[in-house]
């Protein structure tokens, strides 16, 4: 038994060693990806880098050297590297977001050996041709970065979002402009959009979760959407009371109402509705109906009256900035309590101005 077992064991290393690292060659004519841009010298994650231009015969997919290539090179780049010798930046070719090795392949190796997260390298981009989502995506994600000069990641899923970011920063740059009395360039205004705008509401949208309610999206969709109908259709837009009071209608209230101020001082997103529906109900249910209303957690306060309705019932919902008052009732009631067997109809109190007295015990 223990010897079928090693050769079980044999075969299934020569059979990962024998799997190999991506061919540049194979992802260029897959992408389409001919027209090029050299990027210059820059800091490149070493796990990004996932193939080779001409040696990915001679490595396996974890980027390790086979058995059947001489690594005399190998082992003396691992000495001068475990003697804190600098390495020159190796050459890379870029495809979206995945690098492969035109001159470096065994620093590469080491790098990856050591676990390393970053490597010094020169690079020349391939731009992907197909007219596919993901490739129009990534251009415009490209070309973004390349007018703004930031080298923070902002993903997006939709397609012309970063037009909509560009025309923000465009507003910013005069914004800065006319406040200093000075010209700014687009980069510096990028930046500083960067980190007084775009950051904060980030951080208050990730404080918030509402990513969880859209697991196909980014926070930077998020961004964008809250921003585009806050900003630039506030009047479009009901979002409910206080929201404006949470998030300016004016990007530049914004930034300067979140300057200053700690990540842990920034203003909470969701808010608490009260509402109050009124219920006709089977007779006889009534006990049945209250029972099941009351094990709600939202559910605050159930009534039986005498009248032309059966029940009143107070609900307290919480909501979030991307859903109106409306949205948030109306699907709670749909989907909760009218699906309660012997409710026959139902009608929703929204409550204008509110005036409550304190418990006097």
């Amino acid at each position: 038994m223990s010897r079928l077992i090693d050769k079980v064991l044999i075969s299934l290393r020569h059979c990962y060693s024998s799997e190999k690292v991506k061919s540049f060659d194979e992802s260029q004519k897959n992408e389409d990806a001919f027209d090029t841009v050299d990027r210059g010298i820059c800091s490149v994650p070493v796990d990004q880098i996932v193939g080779s231009v001409g040696r990915y015969n001679d490595f396996d997919s974890e980027f390790r050297l086979k058995r059947h290539i001489p690594s005399e090179k190998l082992q003396s780049i691992r000495n001068a590297v475990k003697a804190g010798k600098p390495m020159p930046p190796v050459k890379l070719y870029k495809i979206k977001d995945d690098y492969y090795v035109l001159d470096g392949n065994h620093r590469v190796a080491v790098a990856k050996e050591f676990g390393f997260c970053n490597i010094d390298a020169k690079i020349v981009e391939f731009i992907p041709s197909k007219k596919t989502l993901d490739n129009m995506l990534y251009c415009e994600k490209s070309e973004f970065r390349d007018k703004t000069g930031l080298s923070y990641s902002i993903d997006l899923t939709e397609v012309g979002q970063y037009a909509h970011l560009i025309m923000q920063i465009l507003k910013h740059q005069d914004f800065l402009g006319q406040s200093t009395g000075e010209g700014v360039s687009f980069e510096r205004a990028a930046a500083d959009w960067y980190e007084t705008i775009y950051l904060p509401l980030i951080e208050v949208i990730k404080k918030a979760r509402l990513i969880e309610a859209f697991p196909d999206r980014t926070n930077a969709d998020l961004y964008a959407y809250v921003t585009f109908h806050q900003w630039e259709r506030a009047a479009a837009r009901n979002y409910g009371n206080g929201i404006d009071q949470l998030i300016s209608k004016s990007m530049e209230d914004f930034r300067e109402k979140m300057s200053g101020k700690k990540e842990l001082e920034y203003p909470e997103m969701r808010r608490e509705i009260t509402a109050f529906i009124l219920m006709n109900v089977t007779a006889k249910r009534e006990y049945r109906i209250v029972d099941k209303l009351f094990a709600m957690e939202e559910v605050r306060e159930v009534h039986t009256v005498h009248g032309d309705i059966d029940m009143l019932v107070k609900i307290v919902l919480t909501r979030d900035l991307v859903s109106s008052d409306a949205e948030i009732i109306g699907e709670f009631v749909h989907n909760r309590v009218r699906q309660i067997p012997g409710v026959i109809s139902s009608q929703t109190l929204i409550p204008g101005i509110s005036k409550m007295k304190k418990d006097k015990s």
